[in-house]
């Protein structure tokens, strides 16, 4: 029955997908009106970008395209945030590579490959995961290779051929109940299951627990969160996002060398032959905002002047900055900011070992009911780096995941390494040879009810601005996206303060995708879900219910 679905995917495909092989349904949104560019011999406005995360980067290229003067500072030595890379040396001296682990470069990523494309057109730092198999307590596999890529059929195709997913599970499903799953449209979809959990979504339609265990929780988690701390309405969107609102389907594309090297370097070099002047390894302390403009602080002593700010900071140093500057806001924004939470702690336990894996070991595994192990990756099959120490020692480059931890370093560590043994047994007998584990949590929390007071790229004040990806922007977007996103409206709201011309966006359809999933998640009498006129990229930010 699955492979008569996959066939079936040919009626749909060539009106779904474009000759570039992108999702001829994903929406552009025009950007505001304005000149191209500030003038010759006219004095530029001047913004200071505070971060130099993804979205940080994002808004300064959006600023700078357009002339505008651009000074991002960045409290770490290197760029990227928290997708950020840096060299290492290993204790035998030989060199290695290290990041915060693993993220996936969706393809309906389309405004952060859209910066991306500015140092590397072709996206030749990027190299497809073909497949990413999900492995559960008992066993069973699923994986995404050879879906078809039109909604709603690869989803039924993927429960069609799922051992954890049978088809009796989709008679049980509460269709009613499921509704929201079929026509999501942001940020109505918020309105309506944002105050609800998860995990109570999950079983108010009767979703199989073995299937959510493996399907729902891996892409739950990459949010940090158990289901049960995770708002069904972020859920609902980003199955949206990955699977019933894209034809780009779910298979991804993973940085060919560390993310320094691969991403950040060449957008620096294409941002600085730009104008945009970086400074590393500097905290900013405080912002201040008068008639003549806005002041930033730093610990090193420099004080930047500009016309206005980008505040890209990760949620806690966006709260420290912002208790830290009393001028800023009113006391209702200050209030929202001050609210904003992180997620539980997360754990990545990079292992070195003197002995290679499994040739036909997949480049990454999703797992579920394995805790404290979300994911594992082999590092050698796709980053440049890790191949060339393994070539040079025969071993492997391991990477085990685990979110949302509440055990100490030292458990978990225990707990991964007894995962990889169990699922990689030819580790057993393995040295390692070296490795890092760092524990994070500085990642924005998504717990049910936050979607409403979350910060919006506004801010009181126009010469001010926010991005990243814990700021609320109402387009379906997520993760390493969201950053890009808020990053460019950011952008997009200050060449507008500037007179000038702001940037296009693009995201997957902000409606339920299917018409035939939309006619039946409707009840008969009520009207029907009606597409509305597309905003501009500068209309996105809309201010949250007071």
């Amino acid at each position: 029955m699955a492979d008569g679905v996959v066939k079936a995917t040919n009626v749909f495909r060539a009106a779904t997908m474009g000759t570039d092989g992108t999702d001829r349904r994903r929406q552009t949104l025009p950007g505001r009106p304005g000149r191209s560019g500030v003038a010759p011999g006219e004095q530029p406005p001047r913004v200071v970008v505070v971060g130099a995360g993804i979205a940080g980067l994002a808004a300064a290229a959006g600023l700078a395209e357009r002339g505008v003067a651009v000074d991002v500072v960045e409290q770490c030595d290197h760029l990227g945030g928290r997708v950020g890379g840096w060299p290492d040396t290993l204790a035998d001296g030989s060199p290695a590579a290290m990041n915060r682990g693993f993220h996936a470069f969706f393809r309906q990523y389309y405004n952060l490959r859209a910066l991306l494309r500015r140092a590397d057109p072709t996206l030749s730092a990027l190299t497809p995961v073909q497949d990413y198999p999900l492995i559960d307590a008992a066993g069973r596999h699923d994986t995404f290779r050879g879906l078809p890529a039109t909604p709603p059929l690869n989803a039924l195709a993927f429960a069609l051929r799922s051992p954890t997913f049978r088809f009796r599970d989709l008679i049980r499903l509460d269709a009613k109940a499921a509704a929201p799953l079929a026509t999501v449209s942001v940020p109505q979809t918020y309105d309506l299951l944002d105050e609800r959990d998860a995990a109570t979504f999950l079983r108010d339609i009767n979703f199989p627990d073995a299937a959510r265990h493996l399907a729902f929780e891996v892409f739950a988690r990459s949010f940090f969160a158990r289901p049960e701390a995770l708002s069904a309405g972020e859920l609902v969107t980003m199955f949206h996002i990955y699977f019933l609102g894209s034809s780009e389907g779910l298979i991804f594309d993973v940085a060919n060398a560390n993310f320094d090297v691969a991403l950040w370097n060449p957008l620096r070099v294409y941002l600085e032959g730009l104008g945009v002047r970086f400074h590393t390894g500097v905290e900013v302390q405080a912002v201040e905002v008068g008639a003549d403009g806005v002041s930033v602080s730093a610990d090193a002593g420099p004080v930047f002047t500009a016309d206005a700010a980008v505040l890209a900071a990760h949620v806690d140093g966006l709260r420290r900055l912002v208790a830290a500057s009393p001028g800023l806001g009113d006391g209702d924004w200050r209030a929202r900011v001050a609210a904003m939470g992180t997620a539980s702690p997360f754990v990545v336990l990079r292992l070195w070992l003197d002995r290679p894996v499994r040739a036909d070991r997949a480049a990454f595994v999703g797992t579920g009911g394995r805790e404290p192990l979300d994911n594992i990756s082999v590092l050698e099959r796709y980053e440049r780096q890790a191949a060339e120490w393994s070539a040079r020692t025969g071993g492997s480059v391991i990477e085990l995941h685990a979110y949302s931890v509440r055990d100490s370093d030292e458990d978990v560590f225990t707990g991964l390494v007894a995962r990889m043994h169990e699922l990689y047994p030819e580790t057993e007998g393995a040295r390692i040879v070296d490795q890092r584990l760092l524990r994070r949590d500085d990642c924005p929390r998504f717990a049910p009810g936050d979607f409403a007071d979350r910060p919006t790229v506004r801010t009181p004040d126009p010469r001010v601005v926010l991005a990243g990806d814990g700021i609320r922007i109402d387009l379906p977007v997520a993760l390493m996206e969201r950053a890009a996103t808020t990053g460019w409206t950011a952008a997009n709201e200050l060449l507008g303060l500037f007179g000038l011309k702001g940037h296009a966006l693009q995201t997957v359809p902000n409606y339920g995708r299917s018409a035939l999933l939309r006619r039946l998640a409707t009840p008969r009498g009520a009207s029907r879900v009606v597409r509305s006129p597309q905003p501009r990229a500068t209309e996105l930010v809309r201010p949250p219910r007071g």
